[in-house]
């Protein structure tokens, strides 16, 4: 899947992928956020995202032109997690809308653990 844009010069298009891993190196800059999570379906088992692989934590959609992110994240110990995702939300959608150029229409956060920070 990828985003398209036209404009009076042609069209650009960016793939799903591109948008997911750029979220994902915003999200993990936030305050709070140790990193991403894969959920496994089969066994509920979450895992903490290395670098390498951040963008199987987040879900991107388009409809209408706009942008939709799911993110599956683990937060740390002891900190607000509503702060936190309302920190996420600002940073992911000022960058990402800044980076692509298209507006972010709905953002969902998931906490799927919480990790103590040493």
């Amino acid at each position: 899947m990828s985003v398209r844009m036209n404009n009076d010069r042609g069209s650009i298009v960016i793939d799903t992928n591109v948008v997911a891993t750029y979220a994902g190196s915003v999200a993990v800059e936030c305050f709070g956020i140790v990193g991403m999570a894969s959920v496994s379906m089969k066994d509920g088992l979450v895992k903490l995202l290395g670098r390498d692989s951040i963008s199987h934590g987040i879900n991107v959609r388009v409809n209408g032109g706009r942008i939709e992110l799911d993110f599956h994240v683990i937060v740390s110990y002891g900190v607000s997690i509503s702060a936190v995702a309302q920190n996420l939300v600002e940073s992911v959608t000022y960058k990402v809308e800044a980076f692509t150029g298209m507006e972010i229409s709905r953002i969902r956060i998931f906490v799927e653990g919480v990790k103590v920070i040493d």
